[in-house]
């Protein structure tokens, strides 16, 4: 609770000292009668002095109110809760792919250490850190859209099929690849190289020489008590870049024209629809909290020895 409600004073203060006038934009133009503009700032409480309206907005949070859009006027969370979805799924499948890949490719490293194959994991995982990935999105369209012409260029696809028992449509797959791709390249690298740390760290313990000679395979060793004691650091890795992934969509969906919460939340700052700007941090904020409190629930399945309790 104090890390939301210090996200969300940080972006209310962010939001009110934007410049530009809320109430000129709902009145939809630069030359309005100052009348119909102060009853507007009225009606919307914009007249009142800022601490006032910060303990309004608080209150609201409170009740689980984000506040009504200027533009579209209907309730941000309605606007949240139908542009999530589609933000969640390429943050999941970019995740997938990028967890897949970078285990098998940081167990390789580990596996090969010191040689050919663990320098160009070195490498790849290094490039793929270092590159924004807006530029990395371009590029990639550029390649499998235009150049080839393998893929689609932009948006989510309109032959989907929905989410038995709810009104969620999935994005045809072909639509799917290239977003989830350049999400995933930029995770799977800092997967990759924490995995082979971890792995040539475990790989020095003195339980495996007792497991290797209680004759168990070398398959068993790797999988049963190598890889799942080094695992600890990379599921944190893995889940803040889950939580990270979902704040890289805002880009991506803005080069793909994918209908996320990311590409809402870039509209609504251009429009300085403000209260959608601050709902959909607020949201992805929270949401980053949960994946943190996530990960450390898991640390307890995966090291048995971990114990959350107090002390004494």
């Amino acid at each position: 609770m104090p890390v939301l409600l210090a996200a969300a004073t940080i972006v209310w203060i962010f939001v009110f000292l934007l410049p530009g006038d809320p109430a000129r934009l709902m009145a939809g133009g630069q030359s309005v009668d100052p009348e119909i503009l102060n009853s507007i700032r009225h009606e919307w409480g914009l007249d009142r002095p800022a601490p006032l309206q910060y303990l309004c907005y608080l209150e609201k949070l409170i009740r689980f109110d984000l506040g009504t859009s200027y533009v579209q006027r209907r309730p941000v969370v309605s606007i949240v809760a139908g542009s999530f979805p589609p933000t969640f799924i390429l943050a999941v499948t970019a995740l997938l792919l990028a967890t897949g890949a970078g285990l098998v490719l940081g167990s390789l490293a580990a596996l090969q250490r010191g040689r050919l194959l663990d320098s160009f994991v070195l490498i790849l995982a290094l490039v793929g850190t270092s590159m924004p990935v807006f530029w990395l999105g371009m590029i990639l369209m550029l390649l499998f859209a235009s150049r080839l012409g393998w893929l689609p260029v932009l948006g989510y696809g309109m032959e989907g099929a929905f989410i038995p028992f709810t009104s969620v449509r999935l994005p045809e797959w072909d639509h799917l690849v290239l977003p989830a791709l350049t999400l995933s390249l930029v995770s799977l690298g800092a997967i990759a190289r924490i995995t082979r740390a971890s792995l040539i760290e475990a790989g020095t313990s003195e339980f495996l020489q007792t497991a290797r000679a209680k004759g168990a395979s070398r398959a068993r060793v790797f999988v049963r008590h190598t890889l799942q004691n080094a695992l600890i650091p990379v599921v944190t890795v893995i889940g803040m870049d889950f939580a990270g992934l979902l704040g890289g969509a805002v880009a991506t969906e803005y080069v793909f024209a994918w209908p996320g919460l990311g590409k809402a939340i870039v509209r609504a700052i251009g429009l300085r629809d403000l209260p959608v700007v601050e709902g959909g941090v607020l949201f992805l904020t929270a949401v980053f909290v949960l994946v943190s409190l996530a990960v450390d629930l898991a640390y307890l399945y995966l090291d048995p020895r971990i114990q959350y309790a107090p002390s004494g």
